[in-house]
């Protein structure tokens, strides 16, 4: 079995200070930085919206192409990641699910490098990593989601603990960094 650290959308624009934070991104990127190690494989995902999308009909503009706030958090060790599939690079789709990236397949990657296992971080808890960890079980993908390794938006007060009840109903596991080894 063959297990891959996926980080997703870690970018400027969700965390403290960006368009569409998530209250306590900085603090799993320490999280992150030491799980990253323990893995072979380490890829990631990234919004890269164009400056005009459907997506901010619903969203504050974020992540947009080549932007600041497109960048990865400037404390990510993104010299360890292999391969970053962009996600809503269309004006008509939102892309949440890292499965639904354009410049590379991910589902295709993972065949292609035997990895059965999925371990997910980053954010938001209750949007991306949501989306890519159910895409992930449906492709019949072993799929975890680090609790202590994600963050979330919460839109709504509760949206967190919401996503992680059907996480865990779908068939995803949820566990904690100190459980990887």
């Amino acid at each position: 079995m063959m297990k891959a650290l996926l980080i997703v959308d870690l970018q400027r624009d969700f965390c403290p200070g960006g368009a569409l934070p998530a209250a306590k991104a900085n603090h799993i990127v320490p999280v992150i930085n030491n799980l990253m190690g323990k893995f072979e494989h380490v890829i990631a995902s990234r919004d890269w919206h164009p400056e005009e999308s459907v997506h901010f009909s619903v969203w504050p503009k974020h992540c947009i192409r080549h932007s600041e706030g497109a960048k990865f958090h400037p404390d990510l060790q993104v010299d360890q990641i292999k391969q970053t599939f962009l996600k809503g690079t269309e004006g008509k789709d939102d892309g949440y699910s890292a499965f639904e990236a354009t410049n590379k397949n991910l589902n295709e990657y993972l065949g292609q490098n035997q990895i059965d296992q999925l371990f997910i971080t980053g954010l938001t808890t209750e949007y991306c990593v949501k989306e890519t960890a159910l895409d992930a079980v449906r492709n019949n993908i072993d799929t975890y989601v680090i609790r202590d390794a994600v963050a979330a938006v919460n839109k709504e007060k509760g949206d967190e603990g919401k996503a992680f009840a059907e996480m865990e109903e779908k068939g995803v596991r949820l566990i904690f960094s100190t459980k990887i080894k």
